[in-house]
């Protein structure tokens, strides 16, 4: 394996997971005035990040979380990390956030390895290269986000495999993957040196069964079976303002 081969991965946006559990009991015992002005500036926010949305500007969805592990998700796609930390100060300092807490939280940049590259050719020159560097985040009815590391153990290490051993493993993957289009859709985040694991996955889905089935089968092929260490799953339906809202209605 050549020294930079480990180097030729494709960036877009800089992504931000926004995971924050709601303080019910201090919820419920704001006035409702009080709770009408905090839904008001959170609203005013998300209409702020529609309006900006853009092929340039970044993108964003807010999503409510399933279980215990969180009740709201603001996943933000932006340019740079800068807008990020903008985007992070400016919820923090809505009335809306002092009834949250942010217990987790993951960072990544859009991310395409060089397992689909075509050597010669500018790759962000390709209009369907672009679109998966800087998507515009689809706002279907689900999602589903977790992290994922490749082995390094002394048997399996992922990163002891030559680029071909490599490359035949991900291309098997990948059509496993392609099965699923129309009805998943796919964004991949690089967060070496920047969060806890190697990469965070989200999926989107109108049908929240068919996040079940992509993660389920994926998980015969080698690459997964034998190299994937997943991390914790968490699942979610999607906000519009009319439903984030209702959410929050008493």
């Amino acid at each position: 394996m050549s020294a930079n081969e480990a180097l030729l991965t494709l960036e877009g946006w800089f992504t931000y997971h926004d995971f924050r559990k709601m303080n019910w009991e201090k919820w419920k015992k704001a006035s409702s005035e009080e709770r009408q002005a905090a839904l008001d500036e959170l609203t005013s926010l998300t209409r702020v990040w529609n309006d900006a949305e853009s092929e340039t500007g970044g993108s964003t969805a807010v999503y409510s979380v399933l279980g215990h592990k969180a009740d709201l998700c603001f996943i933000f796609l932006r340019p740079t990390m800068g807008e990020l930390d903008e985007l992070k100060t400016a919820i923090n300092k809505t009335r809306f956030a002092d009834y949250t807490e942010t217990d987790y939280s993951y960072i990544s940049v859009v991310e395409l390895s060089n397992y689909v590259n075509n050597p010669g050719q500018d790759p962000k020159a390709n209009p369907h290269v672009r679109e998966r560097l800087y998507p515009i985040l689809p706002k279907w009815n689900h999602f589903c986000f977790y992290p994922m590391n490749k082995k390094r153990g002394e048997k399996d290490n992922w990163y002891s495999m030559t680029m071909d051993e490599r490359r035949e493993l991900m291309q098997t993957h990948g059509l496993t993957g392609r099965k699923y289009a129309g009805k998943i859709k796919q964004i991949i985040g690089g967060s070496v040196g920047y969060d806890d694991w190697e990469w965070g996955v989200t999926l989107f889905a109108h049908d929240p069964i068919e996040l079940k089935h992509i993660v389920y089968e994926m998980r015969f092929d080698e690459v997964s079976a034998r190299y994937g260490e997943f991390g914790t799953f968490l699942v979610g339906n999607y906000l519009n303002e009319e439903a984030l809202r209702k959410m929050f209605a008493l």
